[in-house]
């Protein structure tokens, strides 16, 4: 009985390799390789030892390769039993990470503003809205549906609801472009942006006003009317902008604000 010889394993190396650093170099093999075989979060990529022998480099060169990727949110490395190298995101994943680290190291050492990242806001959102609503499709407009409904029915002082209902009508439309790189760029608001301006406006914001707010946007986009879309987005990131200077001058000992009604205030 004749035995088949073990096929050999596909190599995971690019070839051949460009001019750059061995652990540039090596860091974007591997990245080519998660890509190919669409690998996901939590996929296991081998030993350490492993890998630096099938890519031909030593294990110092391997380790600022995966330094590389682990900065950029892509791998993982954990040890003991069962212990290697995981996926940790896909690439825009990662790229999304990074660029909400990034902004919220900035926000806190005060070298970028809550006001620059709202005019940021203005640039990406307003059309997103009018690109969501040029060809609407259903699910979207379900979804939007679900969460204007959802909101009308909260009480006033759900403020968690409230919140979430707002992320939750911001991602969809986003999500509508059907682009990942437009999700990529704009996680950011919503992992870090949205959380700060819910903490400094949920004692200000008038519900019912995001509410008329939300279903502008929601009829906008079931009549198809882009710019009519755009306009309803930008109104309501006016809102927000001029509660958020209300804030301000209020907890500077101004005026108090004449947002500030009884009818669903929290």
């Amino acid at each position: 009985m004749s035995i088949e010889p073990e096929r050999p394993r596909p190599s995971r190396r690019s070839e051949p390799r460009a001019i750059r650093g061995a652990s540039e170099q090596v860091a974007v093999e591997i990245q080519h390789y998660i890509q190919a075989e669409g690998l996901g979060p939590g996929a296991f990529l081998g030993r350490e030892e492993d890998l630096a022998t099938e890519f031909g480099v030593s294990r110092p060169t391997l380790r600022e390769a995966l330094r590389l990727l682990a900065s950029g949110n892509l791998i993982r490395a954990s040890k003991g039993p069962g212990g290697g190298i995981f996926v940790a995101r896909t690439a825009e994943e990662g790229m999304s990470r990074s660029l909400s680290d990034a902004i919220t190291m900035m926000l806190e050492t005060g070298a970028i503003t809550l006001d620059e990242l709202l005019d940021v806001r203005f640039l990406l959102e307003v059309p997103l809205a009018g690109l969501a609503a040029y060809q609407p499709d259903e699910k979207t407009v379900e979804r939007l549906r679900e969460v204007v409904e959802r909101g009308e029915n909260a009480p006033p002082d759900d403020l968690e609801t409230h919140a979430a209902n707002d992320l939750e009508i911001h991602r969809t439309l986003a999500a509508a472009a059907g682009n990942r790189m437009v999700q990529a760029l704009t996680d950011w608001i919503f992992e870090v942006l949205q959380p700060r301006l819910v903490e400094l406006l949920q004692s200000a914001v008038i519900h019912s006003a995001v509410r008329e707010q939300h279903q502008a946007l929601l009829t906008a986009v079931e009549k198809g009317d882009p710019a009519r879309a755009e306009r309803a987005m930008k109104d309501h990131l006016l809102y927000l902008q001029d509660v958020l200077t209300m804030v301000r001058v209020k907890s500077e000992g101004g005026a108090p604000a004449a947002a500030e009604a009884s009818d669903g205030a929290s």
